[in-house]
């Protein structure tokens, strides 16, 4: 059990303001298994003055990118160092299967910040361009204050996606985990003190919903990073838009698989199911849970998903051949359930799974496949954000793309054949911000964000530290030759 009193705020571990707590409970077990601070409007207000107080002094400001670089790759190296033990902590916190943490939750988090520290180490800064009457002197400075919004299902590369390129950008970072997942936030605190990042640069106020929209609106935020639910990142886009505040709004997904006529189904479904539809139990914003099979083959696709989703174990999140664990809350598992019945009761039928498996206690779904599903139907239309997948024909491949497009989303995306060139003239017409052929993944050092509801913005590669970058140009006399400054 591990479990926090303090906050860390300005680089000190603070009593809070309040009195309430967060107790963090395990969604296999329902017992506690620790416990963290809930912040108050007025703990953001002292976190906002740290990290204002960090960029307008002291030896954060003005700092050099290589030096900046070094400090990155120290908290880098803590990070491998205590991998580990951060798996273990974010599958207790969420139920996210062991193995999925170490690779999604911990090892993606660390490349994460190994990327941004590279580049932090070669991106230019300052440039030099020529004008009408002089060279004009190009530079790219910090945003500002930054405040992270982080969602409880991949808490800790969600948290990277955001603080790398803050620490990139010589920007300062005011983090809200969600309450179901602080302790690792809180963790990453530990370690972002241990690596000597200055003061206030890292500010760590676990909160609830109106606590989040405080520190949104707060007259020191300079801009607004949000993950999470399409319904949040709009009211979070309205609150910044009357702001004119900036903001990264990375947000749901209904993403389609279009296996083509050529597809292998059996090899489709041992490689597109447990990281492309099922990661993290279903709770994955990329998750491909939208699958098209050709009418041709329709029967042979389903069969196949149907017995690679039949065959996933379900059990102990810390078990590491667990496929397949909990919901991370009980109000999940009845909105996944929810979904269920609105899917038998639009026509769709079960082929696998549909109820709960024979555990006594933690917050269970039966990992389940749709056949016969019509893309009008809700289950196609909306997001599950769970262990659950619909199988849909189509025609032709004109007809699957307009499927994969039929949808407010615009997130992720794959297409499965054996001619990668046919499969890359799909990807080039699905409206899609992430798209993969015959596989699922996302490149750090090439832009991630979604089309449509998916939100705005973008994150990872050069696009994603730009997004903590201010614009400013300074015109020169004719003949100056400015020395760069990064």
């Amino acid at each position: 059990m591990r479990s926090f009193d303090r906050l860390f705020i300005g680089g000190e571990w603070v009593e809070p303001a309040g009195s309430s707590v967060f107790d963090v409970v395990n969604p296999a077990t329902e017992e506690v298994v620790g416990s963290a601070p809930e912040a108050t409007e007025a703990d953001v207000d002292r976190a906002v003055a740290a990290a204002r107080a960090a960029l307008d002094g002291g030896e954060w400001a003005g700092m050099p990118a290589a030096e900046r670089a070094e400090l990155m790759a120290r908290l880098h190296g803590l990070v491998q160092e205590h991998a580990n033990d951060l798996a273990e902590l974010i599958t207790a916190e969420n139920g996210a299967p062991l193995l999925f943490s170490h690779f999604g939750q911990v090892g993606a988090a660390g490349m994460v910040l190994d990327y941004f520290t590279g580049l932090t180490r070669t991106f230019p800064f300052e440039d030099v361009r020529p004008g009408m009457m002089g060279p004009a002197l190009v530079r790219k400075e910090p945003v500002g204050v930054a405040a992270g919004i982080i969602p409880w299902n991949v808490p800790l590369f969600i948290t990277l996606l955001k603080f790398a390129p803050t620490l990139a950008s010589g920007s300062t970072m005011v983090l809200k985990p969600a309450p179901e997942t602080p302790l690792d936030a809180l963790v990453l605190a530990e370690l972002v003190e241990a690596a000597g990042i200055p003061a206030g640069v890292f500010n760590v106020v676990p909160a609830g919903r109106e606590v989040g929209e405080y520190l949104v609106t707060h007259p020191g935020v300079d801009k607004v990073s949000f993950t999470g639910s399409t319904l949040a990142g709009r009211r979070i886009g309205a609150l910044c838009g009357d702001l004119l505040r900036r903001c990264t709004l990375e947000l749901g997904g209904k993403s389609a698989a279009i296996l083509l006529e050529d597809a292998d189904p059996a090899g489709v479904a041992a490689e597109l199911l447990p990281m492309g539809s099922m990661m993290n139990n279903g709770q994955a914003c990329v998750a491909q849970t939208r699958i098209l099979a050709p009418r041709s083959r329709y029967a042979e696709f389903v069969d196949a998903i149907t017995e690679g989703v039949a065959g996933m174990k379900v059990g102990d999140p810390m078990d590491m051949e667990t496929a397949v664990g909990p919901l991370v809350a009980e109000r999940q598992r009845e909105r996944v359930e929810g979904y269920i019945a609105v899917g038998r009761d639009e026509g769709a039928r079960v082929t696998t799974g549909g109820g709960r498996p024979d555990f006594d206690k933690g917050w269970w779904v039966e990992p389940t496949v749709f056949a016969e599903v019509d893309n009008s139907m809700r289950i196609a239309q909306e997001e599950i954000f769970g262990p659950v997948v619909c199988v849909i024909p189509f025609d032709d491949v004109d007809d699957a793309v307009r499927i994969a497009n039929d949808s407010d989303y615009g997130l992720s995306g794959s297409v499965w054949t054996a001619d990668v060139d046919a499969g890359t003239d799909v990807a080039r017409r699905v409206r899609t911000g992430t798209y993969t052929v015959n596989g699922f993944a996302m490149e750090w050092g090439a832009p991630f964000g979604g089309f449509k509801n998916s939100g705005i913005g973008r994150e990872l590669g050069p696009e994603g530290l730009e997004e903590y970058l201010e614009y400013k140009t300074i015109n020169l006399p004719a003949g100056s030759e400015p020395t760069l400054k990064f």
